[in-house]
């Protein structure tokens, strides 16, 4: 049994928010009756219309996509913006993972399954997401322990995360770092290195998990096949 709302948003019809909406309105029926309280629960037999249209469980997808430069990680943008979405010839209602700056380029998730995404995004599951960042001066061995620790920013410490100096370059006095968190916070590397003293000149997500780029030329994506989607969720659910 599900909860009504989910399984609306799951088929693509609507958001849950706006799911939950057309349910108290009386705009939703299940097994021709107006259901018009949130939480009522239905099983896969049950025949579900909106708005006078019967709904169908709509197909998982799962992609994984090297974000671009200039590009905005939303399914819309007011501005008229490319966005990630226009990238992934798909017509299913696919939305992104977290996200990415509109300069961060690398790995990103976008799919239409609801639950994974949130298991995905919530700190508690602790999914590794790998960043190489190319920052102004060195890191001295104090500024490393302080980021490995935890970093104050927007007046909450963030969580413990590993740190290595990948190259420095004395010449333009910049460096590239590696940097493995859990957390998604906005702009959150970003403000890491700026805590101690370093400005993010350029950003990319290489991992996440077990998830790479490799073959993914930036703009590129592929589909992620049935073991790495039972492996994720094995991860997130261990």
């Amino acid at each position: 049994m599900e909860r009504l709302q989910k399984v609306i948003a799951n088929s693509g019809v609507a958001s849950r928010r706006k799911a939950e909406e057309l349910i108290v309105n009386n705009k939703v029926k299940v097994n021709g009756n107006i259901v018009n309280t949130l939480g009522a629960k239905v099983d896969k037999n049950d025949q579900i219309e909106v708005n006078g249209v019967a709904i169908s469980k709509e197909e998982k997808v799962y992609y994984v996509l090297n974000k671009p430069r200039e590009v905005i990680t939303s399914v819309a943008d007011d501005k008229g913006r490319k966005t990630v979405v226009d990238l992934i010839k798909d017509d299913k209602r696919i939305y992104p993972v977290g996200r990415l700056d509109y300069d961060t380029t690398g790995l990103l998730i976008l799919t239409n399954d609801g639950d994974l995404a949130n298991l995905l995004m919530h700190p508690k599951n602790e999914i590794d997401k790998c960043y190489v960042a190319k920052i102004s001066g060195m890191l001295s061995p104090k500024e490393m322990m302080t980021l490995k620790t935890g970093v104050i920013i927007d007046g909450v410490k963030t969580r413990k995360s590993r740190v290595k100096v990948r190259k420095t370059d004395k010449e333009s006095n910049t460096s590239i770092v590696e940097i493995v968190i859990h957390e998604g916070k906005n702009h959150q590397v970003k403000k890491m290195f700026e805590a101690v003293g370093h400005e993010v000149l350029k950003l990319k997500r290489e991992k996440i998990a077990f998830l790479d780029l490799k073959g993914l030329k930036s703009g590129e994506y592929r589909k992620l096949n049935p073991k790495e989607v039972s492996t994720l969720y094995a991860l997130v659910r261990k």
